[in-house]
């Protein structure tokens, strides 16, 4: 059903939507895999059975649920590039996450989510996380907070930040990874990287992490959980200062639960930007 004033769907329809998709299509998979269920879609990137089963099972319940939805899912985008341009039509858009953090999936780890967000006009709307394992889901709409199981979610903002936590993934400018450049500040508390984008947007959303920086922005991996913490009371957006943007496929990101962490943050990883490149040992 969607709300005829704010035009997003219901929020605890479509979290029931995914859970009952997650149970049926990704966890019975978990740690049982047969051969031949695993491959490489792209060196080091992962794809499995339950990945596609949970997309297309998603993908059509989904576009049942919205009359003149589409759909831009990670695995259908992987073989067909142009899908990323009904980021730009006018007709809204399922963007959606089968499984975010494969790798652990594939390898029999916790620490995997399904992702999916409601785009129009350029902007999500709205944006779901669910831990299949964990059984938490976090959801939010915009303009009207992030929830999960009936409670307001707010992020853990006023923390000092050499006691903060976070992820941070890749290299933004530098030659060396971001989260080595935070590591050697020694102005954070820890960088522990999941593996997972939607793990890591869960953890901050629920106050369990205080920052999550990436060197790309992938829509399936960002859209929702931008939204979710933006709605938690995190602070978000590109490192270059603008708003975060779906369409942007390319762009370093950072959500931290306050202006003071996130402005420390993009200042550790600007200045590293004009270091040079660590030596061979």
């Amino acid at each position: 059903m969607i709300d005829g004033d704010t035009g997003v769907p219901d929020l605890e329809q479509v979290a029931e939507i995914i859970r009952d998709v997650a149970a049926a299509e990704v966890v019975p998979r978990f740690r049982a895999l047969r051969a031949g269920e695993i491959r490489e879609k792209a060196p080091g990137d992962l794809v499995t059975a339950a990945d596609l089963a949970c997309e297309a099972a998603l993908s059509g319940r989904l576009l049942g649920l919205a009359s003149g939805s589409v759909v831009l899912g990670e695995e259908a985008a992987s073989v067909d590039p142009t899908l990323f341009d009904r980021l730009d039509a006018a007709a809204p858009v399922w963007v959606i996450d089968p499984i975010d953090g494969t790798i652990n999936f594939a390898n029999g780890r916790s620490g995997f989510a399904v992702i999916v967000a409601w785009v129009r006009g350029g902007r999500v709307l709205a944006g779901w996380i669910h831990d299949p394992l964990g059984g938490t889901t976090v959801m939010a709409e915009r303009g009207r907070g992030a929830w999960s199981a009936g409670q307001r979610l707010a992020v853990a903002a006023g923390m000092p930040l050499d006691a903060m936590v976070g992820a941070a993934y890749g290299r933004i400018g530098s030659p060396t990874r971001a989260a080595d450049l935070l590591i050697a500040s020694g102005r954070v508390g820890a960088v522990v990287n999941g593996m997972s984008s939607g793990t890591d947007y869960l953890s901050l959303a629920l106050g369990r992490s205080q920052f999550q920086l990436s060197s790309r922005s992938l829509p399936w991996d960002h859209a929702a959980g931008a939204l979710i913490v933006a709605e938690a009371g995190a602070v978000v957006g590109f490192i270059d200062g603008s708003p975060y943007r779906p369409r942007v496929l390319d762009g370093a990101l950072l959500a931290a639960a306050d202006r003071g962490a996130w402005d420390t943050i993009r200042e550790i990883i600007v200045r590293g930007q004009d270091q040079p490149a660590p030596r061979a040992g």
